[in-house]
């Protein structure tokens, strides 16, 4: 009976051991398998952290190109609003220029349409001179015309005897001539210059060259006034000394009466005024 029951016991022992390794073989195959799948789910695991690591940093990289790419955008757009405000004062200011050139234009038109005119009548004027007292030596008198203005110059030793401011009785068809002229223009007015040489002069009440010479240019115009009938609101009588010379060498050519024909300034005026009404001009 004893045998017996160590002999159960034994096969218990035995089958119970068999048992147990089996199970421990297919729980170690198992391991085994589970091991795989988490290392194999490990090596996935690390393989998407890494893309998703590159994801957001291409992410993170796009980002910032879309905030710069917006900023660039916001500021292009800030550019064109100051550009279009720049293009539009800038064909403004075009405009005014444009229009200030225009206006510069026609004024320079309409002086030079004035100057013309002035000077058409100076030609004339010094055409109408010549013809009186074109029958006199050029070497006593002149006429000529610098810068717009009109001079008749008269040698001393045609109107006056040397030293004195007594008219000559030759003087009187000199002046007759040039008052007849200048009667016939009486949009003009003139004056009457004494010129002396530089040698010093004093006689009676006169002190020196300047005395001599006004005295000279007085004389003249009263006897345009009192014997021709030039009006004595046209005239002006100066004095010059010695202090104007023609010449430095020659004395006798310093020793002169100068009449200088002025155009009244607002004759002036009203040519540029008529000018301006010009259509012509203001096409």
């Amino acid at each position: 009976m004893k045998k017996l029951v160590l002999g159960t016991l034994g096969a218990a022992v035995l089958l119970t051991s068999c048992v147990s390794q089996k199970k421990y073989a297919e729980l170690e195959a198992r391991h085994k398998e589970a091991q795989d799948l988490l290392n194999s789910a490990t090596v996935k695991l690390n393989d998407c952290l890494e893309e998703k690591a590159s994801a957001t940093s291409k992410m993170n990289a796009l980002e910032d190109q879309n905030a710069f790419l917006r900023a660039n955008n916001q500021e292009l757009i800030n550019n064109m609003g100051d550009l279009t405000t720049l293009t539009a004062k800038g064909a403004e200011n075009l405009e005014k220029s444009l229009e200030s050139l225009q206006e510069k234009d026609l004024t320079i038109r309409r002086l030079q349409d004035a100057v013309t005119r002035r000077d058409s009548v100076n030609l004339s004027l010094v055409q109408s001179l010549k013809g009186v007292l074109g029958n006199l030596d050029d070497e006593d008198i002149e006429v000529s015309v610098e810068k717009g203005v009109v001079f008749v110059s008269i040698s001393d030793k045609l109107l006056f005897s040397s030293g004195s401011y007594n008219i000559s009785s030759a003087a009187k068809n000199v002046l007759s001539k040039v008052a007849k002229v200048v009667n016939n223009k009486p949009d003009f007015e003139f004056m009457v210059e004494g010129h002396t040489d530089d040698v010093p002069y004093r006689s009676g009440v006169l002190l020196d060259n300047w005395d001599l010479s006004a005295k000279r240019a007085t004389a003249i115009v009263r006897v345009l006034q009192n014997d021709y009938g030039v009006d004595p609101k046209r005239m002006t009588a100066a004095g010059r000394a010695e202090f104007v010379p023609v010449s430095t060498t020659d004395k006798s050519k310093n020793r002169r009466t100068r009449i200088v024909v002025l155009p009244k300034i607002d004759q002036f005026y009203s040519m540029i005024e008529e000018g301006m009404k010009d259509p012509a001009i203001n096409e």
